[in-house]
């Protein structure tokens, strides 16, 4: 049974892949519009800066330890058998359900080109999921007095496809506020993956499977895109560590 324990002021679920995509099936079927977010140290900074952003997280289904920093949080606050839920094995996971369940899913995110990439690979891999549309949006600019509008059609679009199971690429915090703000307006189970159709499309590199397992996949990107990059891991990621070591030790003082 998963548990959400806060770090920092995110609430992180205590869950898995196999329980995550046994919750897809029971959201869908009882037609529960809902929103996933795979969190990493870049969601959980975000949300410390940002009240809003972090009530769009307290609203979320589910908030996985996305981040190996956050699996190891976890485990020293208690949940010794924790792993890591990473976002984009999470759809692919996710993708292996629907297409044995008969669920519809539905691409929003990238480009064109990437996106007609990674559904070939999609239907490559799992020949019997049902791709129910793909769209990738102009860039969206959240303090544009036409966000909203332009959101609305393509939510409207998006709910005459079909789908049972959206995608959502969009990055940090775009895809969780795009989520929430969809939430009453489509009935169907919303998943944030961020970078994901960016590797599954194989537009860009993932960090080695030994790195990752060490926490060390920031490096790697950060080599690859250090000027989108930089203020994420060396601003974030210290100031992460300075906050949850003081959450632990204020946490081992109260006992």
């Amino acid at each position: 049974m998963s548990q959400r324990i806060p770090i920092l002021n995110v609430g992180i679920d205590t869950t898995s892949y196999t329980e995550i995509c046994d919750r897809l099936t029971t959201l869908v079927q009882d037609h529960k519009s809902c929103y996933i977010v795979a969190a990493n140290v870049h969601v959980v900074m975000s949300a410390y800066w940002d009240a809003t952003y972090c009530q769009v997280l307290a609203n979320a289904e589910i908030v996985t330890p996305d981040g190996m920093p956050l699996v190891w949080g976890l485990r020293s606050l208690g949940i010794g058998n924790q792993q890591r839920v990473y976002g984009p094995d999470l759809m692919l996971a996710l993708c292996d359900r629907a297409a044995r369940e008969n669920l519809p899913i539905y691409l929003f995110g990238a480009t064109a080109a990437t996106l007609d990439k990674l559904e070939q690979n999609l239907r490559s891999q799992f020949p019997d999921l049902a791709i129910a549309g793909k769209h990738a949006p102009p860039y969206l600019d959240l303090y544009n007095p036409d966000f909203e509008s332009q959101m609305d059609k393509d939510i409207e679009f998006i709910a005459q496809s079909g789908a049972k199971v959206l995608f959502v690429a969009l990055g940090c915090p775009k895809q969780e506020l795009w989520m929430s703000y969809a939430q009453p307006k489509l009935s169907m189970v919303m998943v944030g993956v961020g970078a994901a159709f960016d590797f599954h499309s194989g537009q860009v590199s993932q960090a080695p499977r030994w790195m990752m397992a060490i926490g060390l996949e920031w490096l790697y990107r950060f080599v690859q895109e250090p000027k989108r990059l930089w203020q994420r891991y060396l601003i974030n990621n210290p100031c992460f560590v300075f906050l949850f070591a003081k959450q632990h030790l204020q946490r081992l003082l109260s006992k």
